[in-house]
């Protein structure tokens, strides 16, 4: 089982207030740490991040020489040092927090819990098991969440493939896991609402087209490389409001490339067309026009290539079509080219399917051949 954002907001702060420690698991970018900054506010806590996988040994506490003659202690056996203890600037700044005030709850959030190395993650045991670090005991005030991504050996994520350490036993037995999954009504109910500044949180193109296409939240298949998250759709937003402070001009000219770079090539051309592509597959087909296919980027020209190339309907089963399809694919750069026929070539028979359009064939072949 797992809960959904709003789930996560009711059920994180019961298992704080039970006094123990929730581990938030989930894939990348679906949302962790937007939900603890959102928990923190929900219970007026002041929130502190540690990112346990940018965290090396030592960087919480590290032995530092005695600092004063008090520190030698005289036995008959011979003087010993009393080794003293830096502190993360982090934590220093919750202790000088909580006693300021004390009244206020503080939640430490070590997010990519195990994503840092197996030296980290001992160091960070003591605290999160006995709130201790050395001779420094967290103020009673002091939360802990962890987050994690999802690691092979847990049950319903065998087919993860993070760079994550296995944690130790002893995390999984003193911590409540809690899966959060992504919602698409949770995620739209987040994304409509207004900020103080009567803003909406995501640009409503994407919710409307989110809406009418909730698997592309965060798509189960999806291109090998960069692929929608919900924290991709949000600096998604983000662009979209910076780029409509541009001229029309650069507007079309950037803004596929600027989706794509954070989408993917398969759900940032959807929803470029979504916008108001400015040439469709149709048009592109059936029009002896250049200028317009000219005036789009590179990466517009060859997904809109791509795209024709894989339909059969348009490309390989009309002369007419082909024609102008190869009219077009030598507009483009001798990389461009390459690029859109070694795409099309990972679908399976494509190549095998050109036997009835021998030009075609040809073609493809001198370009997968570097002859061009």
């Amino acid at each position: 089982m797992a809960l959904s954002y709003q789930e996560l907001r009711a059920a994180v702060p019961v298992v704080l207030q039970a006094g123990h420690v929730p581990n938030i698991v989930g894939e990348a970018g679906i949302g962790k740490s937007a939900l603890v900054a959102d928990i923190a506010t929900q219970m007026g806590a002041q929130l502190f991040t540690t990112v346990v996988s940018l965290s090396e040994k030592g960087d919480l506490a590290i032995p530092v020489p005695p600092l004063t003659t008090d520190s030698f202690v005289q036995t008959k056996f011979g003087r010993l040092a009393d080794v003293q203890f830096g502190y993360a600037h982090t934590l220093i700044e919750i202790i000088q927090f909580a006693e300021k005030q004390p009244d206020k709850p503080i939640i430490w959030f070590l997010d990519e819990f195990n994503r840092g190395s197996q030296a980290v993650q001992s160091e960070l045991m003591n605290l999160v098991l006995q709130r201790q670090i050395n001779d420094i005991t967290l103020p009673v005030q002091v939360q802990l969440i962890i987050a994690e991504n999802p690691d092979a050996q847990m049950a319903g994520f065998n087919e993860t493939f993070y760079g994550v350490t296995a944690g130790d036993d002893a995390i999984k037995d003193r911590t409540t896991r809690l899966v959060m999954r992504v919602d698409i009504t949770d995620w739209l109910t987040w994304a409509r609402a207004q900020d103080a500044h009567g803003q909406t949180h995501i640009d409503p193109a994407i919710c409307d087209y989110l809406a009418a296409h909730p698997t592309s939240l965060r798509p189960v298949k999806h291109d090998d490389d960069v692929y929608p998250t919900p924290r991709a759709w949000q600096r998604v937003s983000d662009v979209l409001r910076q780029l409509a402070t541009l001229p029309v001009a650069q507007q079309n000219a950037l803004r596929f490339d600027l989706l794509t770079g954070d989408l993917g090539l398969t759900v940032g051309m959807q929803f470029d067309q979504f916008l108001g592509a400015a040439v469709t597959v149709a048009e592109l087909l059936s029009s002896d026009d250049t200028t317009t296919f000219m005036q789009l980027s590179i990466g517009a020209q060859q997904a809109l290539l791509v795209e024709a190339g894989t339909d059969s309907d348009k490309l390989l089963t009309n002369p007419e079509n082909a024609k102008r399809w190869l009219t077009l694919m030598r507009l483009l750069p001798s990389d461009g080219q390459y690029a859109v026929v070694h795409t099309l070539g990972n679908h399976s028979g494509w190549l095998a399917g050109l036997t009835t359009m021998p030009t075609i064939r040809d073609y493809v072949l001198s370009v997968l051949n570097q002859t061009i």
